[in-house]
């Protein structure tokens, strides 16, 4: 594991030429950065250790005008290497960059007392008792504190030790390993290899050839292909975490910049809306004041991973809740589209002021909406906030907390009807245990309240159930009618194979109910929906014909939602039309989807083909692009960033 750690510290404090001594390698990369002496943007270094295993090296700007390029270091660091001068003692950006580590939540990190060699040892004592007070007052409270000269290389074995130990430190402290990304920090075109991009490589490792989402997305930028790998200025097949550059092939990349992620998987959104935990950042240059949290109605800017934009803050409302540490939860609206996933750490900070008023993590990258908002509650939201603060599995208090939400917003998914912990997925939906025991009573119910009404005719007939759980559903929770009534359908299912419910035909009823045989009708209507059940159907005439059913049965079953009707003389079981549809966007999610590889892959031909994906297009499931039928999303308009 390479761990990523950023230097902290007052203009001239020797952070570039500590590195420089450590590593043997000059971060300041910029012509302007070596004429001046002071880094400007941030720069990058690594040191390979004994054992073979490496330490990336953020080095980030000291000076009070360029905080926000610190930040574009220290929001995708392990941890911190603070750097304070012995001659000039602990200053104003020492603190500041404190103040910003402790508010992103760092916990691991080595301070380092430099030119030791210009002061007398009771100066050095004097220096080293002070860090290591300032450190008390943050999350880096502990952290070792080393003396080193640059210079003349005193200290630097020490160094290295303590270096070792972080790095055994982070890599022991169990964060759970994420989704494919990169947040970028640079991007730029070199003659020869295209469009290559920067940044700080996190969770599973990449390969030459994959395919990455961007995002924010643009135009038809919505992925982009890797065509090489570089570590450390070496060409490699493969990366894990750590400094990584990627050379992309895709549309539309111009326009790429610092800021924007490319992820490898469903868990980083686009969003101009977070629920977060903030907590205030420590006050080391008031320590006397008590800290406090930003108030509702404040703008400030916040800084999450590489990027910056201004964000007001809202704690006022359901989703406003006072937690017992002195944290509090709240919703950022934000003036334009981010990227960004749970967990992610954050700090909101007054540029005007040079403050950082408050840190945070993000526990909800797509707050709730509609009736799902009734479900926020202090437990629910304090139960969130602590799954995502410590890395934890947040899939169910998520869920909890919308009451139920697409599996593809979740990690963690189950085959339809089936729990993941304690979680029940029924098809595109995972649904919360309460909402869950709601539907299951609701079905119930419904077939309860039929029994012996007809004893000629059993039961409920299954779409009146199905829609029965589909409204429950929808006033439970925030779900749209299509993913509601797919999502009904696997849900009674689940139930009938539980043995919750049974069924003759088409009709459900209560367990141990006295039944007598379905008419002919409904066996007609059932030998229709299995001559339907395929890639390749007869027309739907033929298929009526054969199955001897009449045109109102026929109409029934397409507003039952048993069949689906994709042109006038062409229907699908709805269990077919389900999955040609998982297969369509399957293929999508990973590359622009053709009608020759769509067809390959359900084994059917062009007359089908082109009639599902014009359905999955009016349905709004696939949208058509020049290179092929894509994932439809809401695009952004573009900014200039």
């Amino acid at each position: 594991m390479t761990i990523v750690a950023g230097t902290a510290g007052h203009i001239d404090h020797g952070k570039t030429t500590l590195l420089r001594a450590l590593t043997g390698i000059d971060a300041d990369r910029l012509p302007e950065e070596r004429r001046r002496g002071m880094t400007i943007d941030v720069g990058y270094a690594h040191l390979r250790l004994d054992d073979g295993s490496e330490i990336d090296f953020v080095d980030v700007p000291g000076h009070d005008r360029l905080v926000g390029n610190m930040l574009v270091g220290a929001g995708e660091i392990d941890a911190a290497l603070l750097v304070v001068a012995a001659d000039d003692g602990p200053r104003a950006q020492t603190i500041e960059h404190l103040e910003l580590l402790d508010a992103l939540g760092i916990r691991h990190g080595v301070a380092a007392v430099t030119k030791a060699d210009l002061v007398p040892p009771e100066r050095l004592a004097d220096v080293l008792t002070a860090t290591r007070s300032l450190l008390a007052r943050t999350t880096l409270a502990g952290a070792r504190v080393v003396a080193v000269s640059a210079l003349y290389g005193e200290g630097l074995d020490e160094l290295r030790a303590a270096l070792v130990e972080l790095r055994d430190a982070v890599a022991t402290s169990g964060a759970a390993v994420r989704p494919t990304r990169l947040a970028i920090d640079r991007a730029f075109v070199v003659r020869g290899r295209g469009t290559v991009v920067t940044g700080t490589l996190r969770g599973e490792p990449v390969t030459r050839g994959s395919a990455l989402r961007l995002v924010p997305g643009y135009a038809d930028a919505g992925t982009v292909r890797i065509r090489e790998i570089q570590v450390h200025n070496g060409t490699v097949e493969r990366a894990g975490s750590g400094r990584t550059a990627l050379a992309v092939a895709g549309p539309d990349l111009d326009r790429l910049s610092r800021g924007h992620v490319l992820a490898g998987g469903p868990d980083v959104v686009e969003t101009t809306r977070l629920l977060a935990l903030l907590r205030p950042s420590a006050r080391l240059r008031a320590a006397s004041s008590a800290p406090s949290l930003p108030g509702d109605g404040a703008r400030l800017t916040l800084h999450l991973g590489t990027d910056h934009v201004t964000a007001r803050v809202v704690r006022s409302g359901r989703e406003a809740a006072l937690l017992d540490d002195g944290a509090a939860t709240a919703v950022l609206r934000l003036a334009r589209p981010i990227a960004a996933a749970i967990g992610d750490r954050f700090v909101l900070r007054d540029a005007a002021a040079g403050a950082a008023l408050a840190g945070g993590v993000v526990i909800d990258p797509l707050p709730a909406r509609g009736v799902s908002r009734r479900r926020a509650t202090a437990d629910r939201l304090a139960a969130l906030a602590s799954a995502a603060d410590s890395s934890g599995a947040a899939a169910g208090p998520l869920v909890d907390l919308h009451g139920a939400l697409p599996v593809t917003r979740l990690a963690e998914s189950g085959r339809d009807g089936q729990p993941t912990g304690d979680l029940l997925v029924a098809g595109p939906v995972a649904l919360a245990p309460d909402v869950a025991a709601r539907l299951g009573t609701t079905a119930s119910d419904t077939v309860a309240a039929a029994a012996g009404e007809d004893a000629a005719e059993p039961g409920v007939p299954a779409p009146v159930v199905r829609a029965a759980v589909a409204a429950a559903l929808r006033r439970a929770a925030t779900v749209d009618r299509m993913a509601a009534a797919a999502a009904a359908l696997a849900f009674v299912e689940a139930l009938v194979r539980a043995g919750r419910l049974a069924r003759i035909g088409d009709r459900l009823l209560t367990p141990g109910a006295s039944v007598v045989p379905a008419p002919r009708a409904r066996e007609a209507l059932d030998r229709l929906v299995a001559g339907l059940d395929t890639a390749t159907p007869p027309s739907l005439a033929a298929a009526v014909r054969a199955a001897g059913c009449s045109p109102a049965a026929v109409r029934a079953l397409e507003a039952a939602g048993e069949i689906v009707r994709v042109d006038d003389d062409l229907a699908f079981s709805a269990p077919a039309f389900a999955r040609l549809a998982a297969v369509a966007i399957a293929m999508a999610e990973h590359a622009p989807l053709t009608p020759a590889a769509y067809r390959d892959a359900i084994g059917s031909s062009r007359k089908y083909v082109m009639a599902l994906l014009e359905e999955f297009g009016r349905r709004g499931v696939l949208e058509r692009t020049a290179d092929g039928h894509v994932p439809r999303r809401r695009r952004p308009v573009a900014t200039g960033r």
